[in-house]
């Protein structure tokens, strides 16, 4: 009887065991993330492969990080010192004996002050095997020498190919051939708590790879938010993790962990400057947009919607009563429509509120960024909005800055943005005004020239203490600053020297006039 005993409980212990198998292996495929046809390989690993079904393996992030390593790379950047001015009009002290004479101090002149060279570097991103590299804008700008050192530690010169402050993105190259690139993968399949991966050159120190997870998508931080008048002035829509990311890694690569690239990291939310859990990359849909533009054109192109608008989550109880919006807690309102805009001509009106573009939710302006970075001139929108109540949709065409629908080059973008044309002066022109050479302002139009009160004829000298003698380097100079500069220079029928004060603020931006 004893021996019935034992034998049921391993007759039952060895049931128990073969119906675990036969159960864990039909859940495993059931859990298949779907089905791949013969011959195929799946567009995207790393949404196609559903790692959750595995959770008692562990996270391996070393095959991705050996894949990825040797296409981030170390830049250094040097600045040569400069003189700049502050933004008080000219004494007559000033042009007699000089910018720095005491004499314009003693009445409230321009002071001239030097700033000193600078070094820094930071990190960037192979993405061809001839040697173009994505990396930040503030990283390069205003370089005077680039160097970039690969992961097998060999160093080159590189020169910058393009920038767009608006989005904080740059390009650089350097020569060579059969370099390790990464491929890009797509941002719009990141999902909260996927595991990400951070690879750049941190405090100067070697190659450096941390770990983390998605905590957030389509995050505005207001990095580019004037300080003056609350609008955005670059493109925010970033992906914040958790990986540790510290000064240095700016330009780097955040990757999933098929080795794919994500993002650009570029900033961190810290008291210290040093990592304290937040970070924030540029997501890679809107960086291979950026770049793509950059090397085929020359600029980046980007497209209007022509309004501009309030991020409702960002507005208090009061202020939604007050605009007529209060049953709305999400989305995007209509204030003012550019005349002969995309949105005029698509029927939006002021008070409407956008919820959907492209049926990709709009719930706040960092999802309009999202959207937006990635559209150019002559593109079509489906955008969907609420008007009293009831859900409308529209058709609309973007447009360019210029309010055509074509490609621009880098100096119809430039000649936009200032609204005029810039010209060298010829060696007799800069003889005849007592110059040594100088940039003209012509066909001025609607733009940041204008709103400074710079009139048409105007011969541009010094931009920020740069002295200027070519239309290229001033467009150069232009090109790369953002915020408040200061312009000196004459006007030919005078001879006093006019000093003006600049606002680059990128008009770009969605909620000035996307």
């Amino acid at each position: 009887m004893k021996w019935k005993n034992v034998l049921f409980v391993v007759f039952i212990s060895a049931a128990t065991a073969i119906g675990s198998v036969w159960g864990f292996s039909k859940y495993q495929r059931m859990q298949t993330a779907g089905t791949q046809e013969p011959g195929k390989l799946p567009a995207n690993y790393a949404s196609f492969f559903d790692k959750s079904s595995a959770p008692s393996s562990a996270i391996d992030f070393t095959a991705a990080s050996a894949s990825a390593t040797p296409a981030v790379v170390h830049i250094k950047v040097e600045t040569k010192s400069r003189k700049v001015t502050n933004n008080l009009p000219s004494s007559p002290f000033g042009d007699l004996f000089g910018d720095d004479s005491p004499f314009g101090d003693f009445f409230g002149g321009p002071r001239v002050q030097t700033i000193p060279g600078e070094r820094a570097s930071g990190s960037g991103v192979i993405i061809s095997d001839d040697g173009y590299i994505v990396t930040n804008n503030h990283v390069v700008a205003n370089a005077d020498k680039i160097t970039v050192t690969t992961s097998d530690k060999k160093t080159y010169k590189a020169r910058v190919i393009g920038t767009d402050p608006s989005s904080d993105l740059a390009v650089v190259k350097i020569e060579a051939s059969h370099l390790p690139y990464l491929v890009y993968g797509n941002s719009d399949d990141l999902k909260l708590g996927q595991w990400v991966i951070a690879i750049g050159y941190p405090f100067t120190l070697d190659v450096t790879v941390t770990a983390g997870i998605v905590s957030a998508k389509a995050r505005d931080i207001g990095l580019g938010r004037s300080k003056s008048n609350g609008s955005a002035t670059t493109i925010e829509s970033y992906i914040q993790t958790d990986a540790a990311v510290n000064p240095g890694n700016s330009g780097g690569a955040l990757i999933n962990t098929d080795g794919q690239l994500i993002g650009i990291n570029s900033a961190i939310a810290s008291p210290t400057g040093s990592f304290t859990g937040y970070s924030f990359a540029i997501p890679v849909n809107i960086a291979k947009k950026v770049v793509n533009d950059i090397i085929k054109y020359g600029a980046v192109q980007r497209g209007y919607i022509g309004i501009t608008f309030l991020d409702i989550t960002t507005l208090s109880d009061e202020q939604k009563k007050e605009l007529k919006i209060d049953n709305y807690n999400t989305g995007l309102y209509v204030g003012d429509v550019s005349e002969d805009g995309a949105a005029q001509a698509a029927g939006l009106k002021k008070g409407d509120v956008i919820t959907a573009i492209n049926d990709r939710p709009v719930n706040n302006s960092g999802q309009m960024s999202a959207i937006m970075g990635e559209k150019k001139p002559g593109d079509k929108l489906n955008v969907t909005y609420m008007r009293d109540g009831k859900q409308l949709q529209g058709t609309l065409t973007l447009k360019n800055s210029l309010g055509t629908y074509k490609q621009m080059t880098a100096e119809e973008a430039s000649s936009s943005k200032l609204g005029a044309d810039l010209v060298t002066l010829t060696p007799e022109q800069a003889s005849k005004y007592g110059i040594n050479g100088g940039v003209q302002v012509t066909n001025l139009k609607d733009g940041a020239f204008k709103k400074a009160k710079i009139q048409n004829g105007f011969i541009i000298i010094s931009i920020d203490g740069q002295t200027v003698h070519k239309a290229e380097d001033a467009r150069k100079i232009l090109k790369e600053s953002t915020g408040l500069i200061q312009l000196r220079g004459i006007y030919p029928d005078g001879d006093a020297i006019y000093g003006y004060p600049l606002r680059l603020d990128n008009e770009d931006s969605d909620n000035s006039g996307n």
